[in-house]
């Protein structure tokens, strides 16, 4: 048993946000910013670290997130840093998704 269920995505549907709503998120979202343009707009955050230990067990709590969300982001990860990406490839944009997964991200950290 896992403490986060798997989403099932064959019952919650997603669209893309419009400007306005992916704006007011982005104002709740302490440090995620947006990145790209059309398609491959997405939200994305910095996360710095002490060492490789605790950039890669990050990694490894967001590799767990993304698995159990059925929803995975492009990481960039380097000695003491990690750039998390979100965006929602079957909209072609950003979804409340996105926002969702970011959330649960940051609370790694709170």
């Amino acid at each position: 048993m896992t403490m986060l269920p798997k989403k099932d995505w064959s019952q919650l549907p997603r669209r893309a946000l419009n400007a306005a709503e992916i704006v007011t998120r982005l104002a709740g979202a302490s440090g995620w910013q947006l990145t790209g343009d059309g398609a491959g707009v997405a939200i994305e955050k910095a996360f710095t670290f002490d060492n490789y230990y605790e950039t890669i067990s990050f990694v490894n709590a967001v590799a767990f997130i993304a698995n159990t969300q059925d929803h995975h982001p492009d990481l960039s990860v380097q000695f003491g840093r990690c750039v998390v990406r979100f965006n929602t490839h079957d909209v072609k944009g950003i979804s409340e998704t996105d926002f969702e997964c970011a959330s649960k991200v940051d609370a790694l950290l709170a």
